[in-house]
């Protein structure tokens, strides 16, 4: 068994390139293939499809990795112990997050880790909910920021009820109203907010039996209310998401039935020692910030 293999196929799986593999290893790619090449051999079938648009996994080589990144797991995780045995936290903690966790959350806790603990790296990997669970079930990550999460492989922390508010410009019917209801606003033009996984704005029409009148889908925020101060249409987006960013002539709305989302960290249930010390310091930074539960 060869870790440093394990980690060269790891970090291919992970960028799709053996040459961006190469440069983020520091290694030739030459090295990165002959290494691969050796893992193939080894386990007796390929691991990579090599082809004209690029490299990919064979579905075996997705088996394998799976595998191969619990034993790099393992590997950091018993470093780690050692290294907390003899008085030091190091390691490394990679964390999938939201946009509006990376916008409004992770600058300060990121710096708040690098103050504590500067022997602890921290890595980010942004993406929608589909993708954090996807990237926690293969390795890729220790931890991630989801909506909720239905796993018995994984521990659920919630942190934080994100309240939904009804986002509408000066022009919509809806401006001076002091609540939204999910019957009016059903029948208003609408931007729907799009990512893959729990999708909370969309249960909320389905619980209500009601179909909204989509216009558009979008995933960055930004775009979204930009659409809205334009009087393109409305939509409905977390607190977290809006923060700091609603234009002067759009105003957000509670929602009748005050709905929200829960945000909570995902994490593997052997949590390792890096991951404590960040759960640590996220509850340290949310007990000086008004997002409790």
């Amino acid at each position: 068994m060869s870790l440093v293999k394990y980690q060269i196929l790891s970090k291919v799986g992970q960028l799709g390139s053996f040459t961006k593999a190469a440069d983020v290893l520091g290694l030739t790619q030459s090295a990165v293939s002959h290494a691969i090449s050796s893992l193939e051999k080894e386990f007796g079938f390929p691991l990579i499809h090599r082809g004209r648009g690029g490299i990919k996994l064979t579905g075996d080589g997705e088996i394998m990795l799976v595998e191969i990144r619990k034993v790099l797991a393992a590997q950091e995780s018993v470093e780690q112990e050692a290294a907390n045995v003899l008085g030091f936290a190091r390691g490394k903690v990679r964390i999938g997050v939201i946009s509006s966790i990376s916008s409004n959350w992770m600058p300060s806790i990121v710096q708040m880790m690098d103050e504590s603990y500067p022997n602890i790296i921290v890595e980010l990997m942004e993406g929608d909910y589909y993708e954090i669970e996807q990237w926690l079930y293969s390795g890729q990550i220790d931890c991630g920021f989801l909506n909720g999460m239905q796993n018995e492989q994984y521990r659920f922390h919630p942190l934080l009820k994100d309240q939904l508010l009804c986002l509408v410009s000066e022009k919509s019917p809806l401006f001076y109203e002091e609540v939204a209801r999910i019957e009016d606003i059903a029948h208003q033009p609408f931007i729907m907010p799009s990512y893959n996984g729990t999708h909370d704005i969309k249960q909320l029409f389905e619980q209500a039996n009601m179909k909204p009148n989509i216009r558009f889908e979008l995933s960055e925020e930004m775009g979204i209310l930009s659409m809205i101060s334009h009087h393109i249409g409305i939509t409905i987006l977390p607190q977290l998401a809006t923060q700091n960013n609603i234009p002067s002539n759009v105003k957000a709305i509670p929602l009748e039935n005050n709905s929200y989302r829960t945000i909570g960290l995902a994490t593997k249930q052997n949590i390792s020692p890096a991951t404590t010390k960040f759960m640590e310091v996220l509850q340290a930074w949310l007990g000086t910030h008004p997002y409790r539960l």
